[in-house]
């Protein structure tokens, strides 16, 4: 007898288990040209070339994008040092005020394409795509494999329900406005989602593995690797990922639980020294012989993991940050379970979270018991049998079922904790992290969704399906309404859609397939519609500055509550106008088209939102016998100088880090180095350099007000252009 033969009764008589049983009348009606290997690859080639067109096209319309970023880039093409500590000039004075993980792969491209927009920006989309590509199959490895290899119609069918479903999957992840935001910048957010979804499928891989089979521990270290790469891409926010995977391998892995907890031990171990390198190099540099930290008062790495970059976030204490408004910490608006629906957020990726978490839910309860059976009872160096197994012992239908399990609780956990944790941080919040939920989002509707369809002959997973579609559809009409205009046409087709597609979900049992089918094209036509909007009205505008948002609507249904560049909701103009390389404006990029009825959130932070405008006559005076100095000027903040550096070529020094007020270089520091005539001018700025709009420091160094306090006491002012100068070889006032 064939071993399919054999498992077939301990397969079909599992409620909880995805079945290899012989194919079922719905099986049999898919048996068509795009059922095959060949157009399952094809596909998906198609998808992936359709999302990298998405978020390449047109990226040199941003110009610069965040030139704070990009001017780390320019000096780390210039310099091996500037490129390996994150350093915002060539001339190493100061780091940005994050790990440098995600310039390592700018800086390296802008050496190879020079400096422009295209070299500092499609490296960013091409992890886009690998991103969305690990996503799809991730997914179908869960859905399809789960570490089984029978060959048979059935399993023939399984394949083709998990590549569909993982395509579904892919696309709510890559349509998600905040994604194609992201994925279109040059901020370090792109590098941090690509690797946590790499950590999940390592994760998810390892979980495959049983008692006495090789491969486990080895896929949970490059796990761990993953993790670590992304704690130095952006700190804390990669350890988000790390609950869910812990309790994925728990449940999901039939190695016993010894083989567990060293598994996972080696994983931490590679995760910190992945990350603990970099660190330890960092600390033991001596700091003459290094750039300063930017984001600190120390110039220690340590207090950025612990303070303004790590739990500062969380609980608001961080000294050295600007806040909008001037009222002090809390001004990022109000926290609590409903903080991304209720600003600019919520149009950015609350689009698929009300389906995510019914269908989690639905799948969690139809998947059973025995999925769970890991938990509780260790394997031996046999992990199952399929008949005569002692009570309680997971069966092989179990691990199939623990696999589909595990990989909701990797997509679902990490949404939900990531959600949580954006909700209720009382720091720094930008609308724009949302991009972090986007792919859990898409793998939780993609795994559940397949869950229900899977099991579509009970009335509970009918239901989940046609819940969740009609809650999609109705969100999405809600969310289209805040921008109203043309966008209601969209708001038409995904009500029609989601409300036949709920029909025919509901009612799958009982009509054909080709019915049943169309039901499922129909729900993804109502979830998708909006977002694809969206992320085509975000892929057409150009973005720039620090400070940026996706749609059409940027601060509706009230929101946007001490938020910068809150206001108005937006129609479908989109946002701002593009800027090539070297030409800059000094505010945030604003929505084209604005309507009334958005209430407003508070001031803009002015030259934080925006890139520096350096005219033609400023920048001819600052490249003039620019060789002899180490910084061609000095000026407050990181912003301002980026926008001087990249329009020069030259090292310009930012005083006071990126918020202008790290302590480095203090007053001293800086008159020696007047002295030594290393600067050569100095650049005035509005209120420390910051922009003119309504913000506060929290605490932090007061070296920047000194330094100017210094000079405009010692040195005279010249106009050059718009731009108010000091030349610092020049004798004193």
């Amino acid at each position: 007898m064939s071993t399919t033969a054999r498992l077939a009764p301990t397969l079909r008589n599992s409620p909880g288990a995805i079945t290899a049983t012989a194919p079922t009348r719905d099986d049999r009606a898919v048996g068509s040209w795009w059922t095959g290997r060949g157009f399952r690859g094809v596909s998906l080639a198609a998808l992936l070339a359709a999302v990298g067109c998405l978020y390449i096209i047109g990226l040199s319309a941003s110009g610069w994008a965040n030139s704070f970023y990009s001017a780390a880039a320019q000096a780390g093409s210039l310099s091996w040092k500037a490129l390996f500590f994150g350093s915002s000039d060539a001339a190493n004075f100061i780091t940005v005020d994050k790990p440098p993980a995600f310039l390592w792969i700018i800086g390296l491209s802008v050496r190879s394409f020079g400096v422009n927009s295209w070299a500092i920006l499609v490296p960013e989309a091409l992890e886009g795509v690998a991103a969305v590509a690990v996503l799809y199959f991730t997914i179908r490895r869960v859905l399809a494999r789960s570490g089984f290899r029978d060959v048979t119609p059935a399993t023939n069918a399984l394949h083709n329900h998990a590549h569909w479903a993982a395509m579904a999957g892919a696309l709510v992840f890559a349509l998600t406005p905040s994604a194609t935001l992201m994925f279109r910048y040059n901020n370090p957010d792109a590098l941090l989602v690509l690797l946590l979804v790499i950590s999940a499928y390592c994760t998810l891989r390892a979980s495959e593995k049983a008692e006495g089979q090789k491969g486990a521990r080895k896929w949970l270290i490059l796990a761990g690797v993953a993790v670590g790469f992304g704690f130095l891409t952006k700190m804390m926010q990669a350890l988000l990922v790390l609950p869910a995977l812990v309790v994925a391998y728990a449940v999901a892995s039939r190695r016993s639980w010894g083989r567990k907890i060293l598994d996972l031990l080696a994983a931490l171990v590679a995760m910190v020294v992945a990350a603990g390198w970099y660190i330890a190099i960092f600390e033991l540099v001596p700091a003459s012989s290094r750039p300063y930290m930017g984001g600190t008062q120390t110039n220690s790495f340590l207090e950025l993991v612990f303070g303004y970059n790590g739990f500062g976030r969380i609980t608001g204490n961080e000294t050295g940050a600007v806040v909008p408004g001037g009222t002090g910490a809390g001004s990022w608006g109000s926290t609590g379970l409903t903080r991304l629906f209720i600003g600019t957020s919520v149009g950015m990726v609350t689009w698929l979270i009300p389906a995510a978490l019914i269908l989690a839910g639905v799948a969690v309860a139809l998947l059973g018991r025995g999925a769970w059976r890991n938990l509780t009872v260790p394997f031996s160096t046999v992990p199952f049998r399929s008949s005569g197994r002692r009570a309680g012992q997971p069966s092989r239908a179990d691990a199939r079922s623990a696999q589909t399990l595990a990989g909701l609780i990797v997509m679902a956990g990490t949404m939900v904790v990531t959600y949580l944790t954006f909700t209720y941080m009382a720091g720094i919040y930008h609308d724009y992290y949302t991009v972090a939920l986007t792919p859990w989002i898409g793998g939780t509707v993609a795994l559940g969704a397949a869950v229900c369809w899977r099991r579509r002959r009970r009335l509970v997973a009918r239901i989940g399906l046609a819940v969740a579609t009609l809650a999609t559809s109705a969100w999405a009409i809600y969310l289209l309404s805040l921008a109203g205009g043309a966008w209601m046409w969209l708001a038409g087709i995904a009500g029609v859609a989601g409300l036949a597609g709920a029909t025919l979900l509901l009612l799958a049992d009982r009509v054909g397939p080709a019915l049943a089918r169309t039901g499922v094209i129909l729900a993804l036509v109502a979830a998708l519609t909006g977002p694809t909007g969206y992320s085509i009205n975000t892929a057409s505008t150009a973005h720039t500055g620090a400070i940026i948002t996706a749609g059409p609507v940027s601060g509706g249904m009230g929101g946007g509550q001490g938020r910068p560049g809150g206001g108005q909701g937006g129609g479908p103009g989109g946002q701002g106008s593009g800027r090539r390389p070297g030409t800059t404006t000094g505010t945030q990029n604003q929505q084209a088209g604005a309507r009334t009825g958005g209430m407003g959130g508070g001031g803009g932070m002015g030259g934080l939102n925006g890139d520096t405008q350096v005219s033609s006559a400023a920048k001819t005076l600052l490249s003039a016998d620019a060789s002899s100095y180490t910084w061609v000027a000095a000026t407050i903040g990181s912003n301002t100088a980026a926008g001087y550096q990249l329009a020069t070529g030259y090292p310009v020094m930012a005083i006071g880090g990126y918020n202008g007020t790290d302590n480095a270089p203090t007053l001293a520091q800086f008159k020696q180095l007047v002295a030594q005539h290393k600067i050569h001018y100095y650049i005035a700025g509005d209120s420390g350099g910051m922009g003119g709009g309504q913000t506060s420091s929290s605490s932090g160094s007061s070296a920047a007000s000194e330094i100017t306090a210094w000079v405009k006491a010692t040195y005279s002012a010249k106009t050059v252009g718009s731009t108010t100068v000091y030349d610092l070889t020049s004798s004193a006032s």
